[in-house]
C-alpha cells in the first residue's frame, strides 16, 4: 500500500460514515438551529490552527513511509448540521522526497480522487497558501455529496482540510470560515 494510501485511508471512511449520517438527518431551519461554538484546534507542536464549529474528534493514525519510517497522521473530524469537517496533519520524515512539493500534493489529489465519482475532481485550483504550495480541490462523492479539501505542504509538514456535505453547502459561512481560518504554525 503507498504512502498516499495508507495516510489517507480513515478520511474517506469518516467522510462515507458521515455522508450517510448527513443524508438521514434534516438540519433545522436557520431560525430554529442552535448557535455554535467555534474550537480554535491546534495541531501537534501548533503545526496549525484552523476554527471548527465545535469540538472535533481526534485520532492518531499511524502509517509507514515507503522507505519503511513509521509517521503519524494526526486527524481531526467533527459533523456539524450536514456538514462534515476533517483536519489532518502529517510531518513527514526525512526518507520522503519533499523537494518538489506540487508532486506530493499530486499524489495525494490523485489518491483521493480514486474515490469520486468518475474517479477524477470537477476542479483543482493550484495556489500558494500561507507561504506554502497548495491546491483546493472539489469533487462530487457517491450519493450526491460534494468534497472540497485545501492541501498543502510546508516543507515537511503536510496539512489537509476537508468539508463534505451537499454542493450547495460548501460555499456557506460556516464553510468559509473553516477553510479562510487555517493558519501555520511553526
Amino acid at each position: 500500500m503507498t504512502l498516499a494510501r495508507r495516510g489517507f485511508v480513515a478520511l474517506p471512511l469518516v467522510l462515507a460514515a458521515a455522508a450517510a449520517q448527513a443524508q438521514l438527518k434534516q438540519p433545522p431551519p436557520p431560525s430554529q438551529a442552535p448557535q455554535s461554538v467555534w474550537y480554535a484546534v491546534r495541531g501537534p507542536d501548533n503545526a496549525f490552527i484552523v476554527d471548527m464549529p465545535g469540538e472535533p474528534v481526534y485520532k492518531l493514525i499511524d502509517t509507514v513511509s515507503p522507505s519503511g519510517t513509521k509517521f503519524v497522521y494526526h486527524s481531526y473530524s467533527l459533523d456539524y448540521r450536514r456538514l462534515s469537517f476533517v483536519a489532518q496533519t502529517a510531518l513527514y520524515p526525512a526518507d520522503v522526497d519533499v523537494s518538489q512539493p506540487k508532486l506530493n500534493l499530486q499524489s495525494v489529489l490523485d489518491d483521493r480522487a480514486q474515490r469520486l465519482v468518475g474517479g477524477k475532481w470537477t476542479k483543482i485550483d493550484w495556489r500558494e497558501a500561507l507561504g506554502a504550495p497548495a491546491a483546493e480541490s472539489i469533487g462530487s462523492v457517491a450519493g450526491g455529496s460534494m468534497l472540497r479539501q485545501l492541501v498543502l505542504l510546508k516543507g515537511r509538514r503536510y496539512v489537509s482540510l476537508a468539508c463534505l456535505g451537499p454542493a450547495e453547502a460548501l460555499r456557506t459561512p460556516e464553510v468559509e470560515r473553516f477553510f479562510k481560518s487555517l493558519r501555520l504554525g511553526a
